[in-house]
């Protein structure tokens, strides 16, 4: 059965400027680095033979003595092009399309296996070819010559090599804005500028924020949660994420002018484990501070007093993104057959689409001429939260999984303890929804958990 993933990527160029290197199938290990080398059999044509070389030595040697060629099986030029790869008891097929925007173009890329062969395909080569696809967007983007305008915005991203961070990275590189990313270790492999700070410090690094146009803040920075709920553990979730901020906090100090716009990341399990309580930007705080409260409300805290002409407290939901941690993990165990209801099953799903979150990052920059947000908290997560039972049979049935058992909680719990995770993830939850997004005239593109998932999970 030929399952197909989708992605997209407004890109500020015109649609021809774009084909230039898309449309020359030679010139796509420039873009995505998981392919090594393309060499053509003739020239760009419908029926025309290549070969193509999967990056990393195992896959090189293999695919490099046993793979057919591939032929490119739809060509509109400045459009559409199509190449098609037999696999073993399958077929891979690569398809990209431009479509026209007002102000640019939107690039969709289109990745289908199909045959007996198409899940260990998809899982193989198809992880390898999707990995990062915004940031190959980004690189796209830049081959085809698409440069920041003087005035141009300047994103200085903290923790910008997570997951997040390389989203909206892409993302405003691919609209024609700058992006600076603060990092403890440059990561070669980006093609964004990369500034090393220590996290904790102000140093050389300042200077990053002084630029010739409007700057704008983003702070993701922060150890990731899916860890174990350890004493030592939740002092670093707490640490990695104050230290940094305040660091931001007395760089700007340092500045002449306040920073333009300050996204300060935040997370809607500040509230906990909060119930039925329905949790808006106004719901007070837990006491007595339950383990995330207690490291996300003085993460909130230490950005008191930043200098800013517009700031952004961002308390995101779960991020649904089919690269992320949290949909993998919830899909493989579907798949596995672990695809019951969570301990009671009633404990609530707060999330959000990436695309939403991208769109509310962008809204909140003041890049969205539609949606005007005011400063302060604001909560990132679709208008309707799902249960816990709700989420996994929604899961079941877009991977056509039969009904599962139930996981009892003492079972997740000791699974945790060999996942090294924390079991909260799973057991606790909260129901969190905007009551600002509607009001400043924002519309999720991906409101319901359906067409979500339609969107993220590879389809029919």
């Amino acid at each position: 059965m030929a399952r197909t993933s989708t992605y997209t990527q407004f890109i500020a160029l015109p649609t021809e400027v774009v084909w230039e290197v898309l449309g020359d199938p030679v010139r796509w290990p420039a873009w995505n680095p998981a392919v090594t080398s393309v060499r053509l059999h003739g020239p760009v044509a419908v029926g025309t033979t290549g070969d193509y070389l999967p990056r990393g030595r195992v896959f090189e040697a293999v695919h490099g003595r046993t793979a057919p060629p591939f032929v490119i099986t739809t060509l509109v030029p400045g459009r559409a092009l199509t190449i098609e790869q037999p696999e073993p008891a399958g077929r891979m097929r690569m398809a990209w399309t431009l479509t026209p925007r007002d102000g640019g173009t939107e690039v969709s890329q289109q990745l289908t296996f199909s045959g007996a062969s198409a899940a260990v395909a998809r899982m193989v080569v198809g992880s390898l070819l999707e990995a990062d696809t915004r940031v190959c967007f980004a690189r796209l983007a830049q081959l085809a010559g698409l440069e920041p305008a003087a005035n141009a915005l300047t994103a200085v991203i903290a923790g910008g090599t997570g997951a997040l961070g390389k989203h909206i990275a892409a993302d405003l590189t691919c609209r024609g804005h700058r992006v600076t990313i603060l990092t403890r270790r440059r990561d070669a492999g980006l093609p964004f500028t990369q500034v090393e700070w220590d996290g904790k410090t102000v140093g050389t690094w300042v200077a990053a924020l002084r630029n010739p146009g409007p700057t704008a803040i983003i702070n993701l920075a922060g150890k990731l949660v899916d860890c174990r709920p350890t004493s030592r553990n939740i002092d670093e979730l707490r640490r990695s994420r104050v230290d940094s901020t305040r660091a931001l906090v007395q760089a700007a100090a340092t500045l002449d002018a306040p920073i333009d716009y300050w996204v300060q990341a935040s997370t809607t399990a500040i509230w906990s484990d909060a119930g039925e309580t329905r949790c808006t930007e106004t719901t007070p705080l837990p006491v007595g501070l339950p383990q995330m409260t207690g490291v996300a409300e003085p993460w909130e805290h230490a950005f008191d007093g930043a200098s800013a002409a517009h700031s952004t407290v961002l308390r995101t939901s779960i991020v649904l993104d089919p690269q992320a941690p949290a949909l993998r993990r919830l899909g493989q165990l579907t798949k596995a057959g672990l695809g019951g209801r969570v301990g009671p099953g009633d404990q609530w799903f707060s999330w959000i689409h990436v695309e939403d979150w991208l769109a509310i990052v962008r809204a909140t920059l003041g890049l969205d001429p539609t949606v005007t947000l005011p400063d302060g908290i604001l909560v990132a997560a679709t208008d309707f939260p799902v249960r816990n039972r709700e989420l996994m049979a929604a899961l079941r049935r877009h991977l056509r999984r039969p009904p599962a058992p139930p996981t009892p909680a003492p079972i997740l719990q000791i699974g945790a303890v060999f996942l090294r995770t924390d079991p909260a993830l799973g057991l606790t939850g909260r129901h969190a929804t905007s009551e600002v997004l509607q009001p400043a005239g924002f519309v999720f593109r991906y409101p319901t958990l359906d067409e979500a998932l339609t969107n993220l999970l590879p389809s029919r």
